[in-house]
């Protein structure tokens, strides 16, 4: 069972179950979250009896957990993560996200399988053939346009949900094509290890050695921001919507989720025919604001094609925050600015000095009066001496990334959700009976054996028991409507009447969460499927004999190892990204077409990227709009074992078509 075509599931991040339950309580419809290994999160493990608590408090609402379980996997890890998956279902999670086909090959339970980002499902053609092998959720690629994403939901069959990255960090490669961390480190991306060489600074040459670009971030992203093409998104076929984050912290998945919350449920309003795709309604005792987390600021990459705006963040990859207001003036202890929102004691400020953003923190804030510019003038006292602060000077643009004030509401509740009921008293013949009927049509009845006694005062009584019985305070519940259906007016104590709403809704918690149908298991077609292709190079990822199985019952005749298994040893792509700084930098000869003068005199010629003592020649797939980095794996990482988290020998891979 997949996701129904009129829900909509907002699909949100947690590093921790503790962060999963806030983002279920500020709207997430489902949360995904690593366990104890062999996710794509190094440092974002969680045991399975942390994640089975999560489930719980999740299926109360009728949201869905899924676990990472997104790393190409060894052949000697592969029996451990078979267990971990029994582990997992015991728990209740609903569905695993994963990369590696040879998962797929084991004796596994019945729990539902969700392609991870790292398959790189760019084409119709691959992301039916995993519908078809037995996927129910398949995440695209972030590169895609609106045109190829409406073009693979009409390839899918209708029990495969699209599920897409809607906000978050943005990894320049293709999912699952980026070797350069490994190449140079030994830290596999793939492994849930990644060094993030794209944010490290690099100098850009042209074919004759001539510097296009010095020190910059050149294979830095912005951050991914669909805030405005959500309803479009929709309309393309997803039906997912996921968050990027899992290594965030709990105001971010707060704040993100929040925001898009909100932006889902004004779609929701205006279309009916689109339905939430868990229970109950969020209210925020805060505003949402994207620019408050942390973000190297905002694009909506390729998703309206590629446009000329700008993607990269080229100058840093710091957060620089909220422009706040101007420097006007410097004394010898403090600086005054005129901002245009109110400061607070705590607050983390910075402000740019020949590219390179200055961080400085708030100690103590002073509000002085009004402003030239229509501001508010304020005295901040720094938490180091002004003399230390390189480039402030009067007329500096103050930013802040840090909004202390703002950060103190999040950390305290600032969220509730409740789903709806409908409460019906009625008398019986020995007592009373309230029957609580909740959103989705589950209900619960509780008993209480009572001598009626008929009320002084019909209409004081009734109002009374109404006003009780709705009273559902910290549960999870809001009462919509509350009936009577009494033969006459009661005189019922209040301690009767708050023990019989307090017995209902126990039971009507507990019959939500067993009504709870767990997805299945989508059963794959058969016989097997072919595969889009009869070879896959180092770059399907295939690192263990169980992938290759599966590989070859699908058509695959010639299956090359991994790049982490050490068998490519020149230069090959160790980063294959849509982002192209021929384009960036107005080189591209597309762009030149139609220009008069210019037009057949730029070629996409290789270019070099330089960080340090590394090296890189840059090539450019112009038919695919397609930039590849080229470069070699270090020798004493070529010559390490290949990486396992299991003591073991040397794999071997043998690359030799069947027989």
């Amino acid at each position: 069972m997949s996701l129904p075509l009129n829900h909509l599931e907002l699909l949100a991040p947690a590093k921790t179950a503790e962060i999963g339950r806030e983002a279920i309580l500020h709207g997430a419809d489902a949360v995904y979250i690593g366990g104890p290994g062999f996710g794509a999160r190094h440092n974002a493990c969680n045991d399975v009896s942390e994640i089975a608590g999560l489930v719980k408090f999740a299926h109360r609402y009728h949201s869905r957990i899924f676990v990472t379980l997104n790393t190409i996997l060894h052949d000697a890890e592969l029996e451990p993560a078979r267990k971990l998956v029994h582990q997992l279902y015991d728990a209740g999670v609903d569905a695993l996200i994963v990369q590696d086909m040879g998962l797929l090959e084991l004796d596994l339970p019945p729990i539902q399988i969700h392609a991870s980002t790292q398959c790189d499902i760019r084409t119709p053609e691959k992301a039916r053939f995993l519908a078809d092998a037995g996927f129910s959720q398949v995440v695209l690629a972030r590169e895609l346009t609106l045109q190829q994403i409406a073009r693979v939901r009409d390839k899918l069959p209708l029990d495969t949900t699209i599920e897409f990255f809607i906000h978050g960090a943005l990894c320049v490669a293709y999912s699952g094509q980026c070797n350069i961390s490994h190449a140079d480190t030994g830290r596999s991306a793939n492994r849930g290890d990644c060094s993030q060489a794209c944010r490290l600074p690099y100098t850009l040459s042209d074919q004759q050695g001539r510097v296009v670009a010095f020190d910059k971030h050149l294979l830095s992203m912005k951050d991914n921001d669909q805030s405005a093409n959500l309803e479009a998104l929709i309309d393309a076929g997803v039906r997912s919507f996921k968050i990027e984050g899992r290594y965030k912290d709990m105001g971010y998945v707060k704040n993100i989720t929040g925001h898009y919350r909100v932006l889902l449920d004004e779609i929701l309003e205006r279309r009916p025919e689109l339905i939430r795709a868990s229970s109950g309604s969020t209210e925020l005792y805060f505003a949402p604001d994207v620019d408050k987390n942390f973000h190297r600021g905002h694009t909506d990459y390729f998703v309206n094609g590629r446009e000329e705006g700008d993607i990269g963040a080229f100058d840093s990859p710091k957060y620089v925050g909220v422009e706040l207001g101007t420097v006007t003036k410097i004394g010898p202890k403090s600086f005054e600015i005129e901002a245009n929102a109110p400061l607070s004691n705590g607050d983390g400020l910075n402000y740019m000095q020949k590219r390179e953003v200055f961080g400085v923190q708030a100690n103590t804030v002073e509000k002085i009066g009004a402003g030239e510019d229509g501001g508010t003038i304020w005295r901040v006292f720094p938490n180091e001496a002004m003399a230390t602060l390189k480039g402030l000077k009067a007329g500096s643009r103050i930013h802040r990334n840090r909004d202390h004030g703002w950060e103190k509401a999040l950390a305290q509740k600032s969220s509730d959700r409740r789903i709806g009921a409908w409460l019906d008293l009625a008398d019986t013949a020995d007592g009373l009976a309230l029957t609580v009927t909740d959103e989705d049509g589950i209900s619960a009845t509780a008993c209480t054996s009572l001598a009626l006694e008929p009320a002084k005062d019909a209409a004081r009584a009734e109002a009374g028991l109404k006003d009780s019985l709705a009273k559902l305070g910290n549960t999870m519940f809001s009462a919509h409507d509350v009936s009577l259906r009494l033969a006459q007016p009661w005189f019922v104590p209040n301690s009767v009447i708050n023990a019989l709403r307090r017995d209902a809704i126990e039971q009507l918690e507990a019959a939500r969460i067993a009504a709870w149908a767990r997805p299945e298991r989508k059963a794959p077609v058969e016989p097997p499927v072919a595969y889009p292709e009869t070879s896959l190079s180092y770059l399907a990822n295939v690192y263990n004999d169980a992938a290759r199985t599966f590989y070859t019952k699908h058509g695959v005749q010639l299956i090359a190892a991994a790049y982490e298994a050490h068998e490519e040893p020149g230069e090959v792509s160790v980063m294959i990204t849509k982002h192209c700084l021929r384009f960036s930098y107005n080189l591209c000869p597309k762009q030149a077409k139609g220009v008069i003068g210019v037009k057949g005199q730029i070629r996409a010629e290789p270019m070099t990227l330089k960080s340090g003592s590394e090296t890189y020649t840059l090539k450019f797939d112009c038919k695919p709009c397609e930039m590849h980095v080229i470069g070699k794996m270090k020798p004493h990482i070529f010559k390490s074992a290949p990486p396992t988290s299991v003591p073991v020998s040397p794999i071997t891979f043998h690359k030799a078509r069947p027989a």
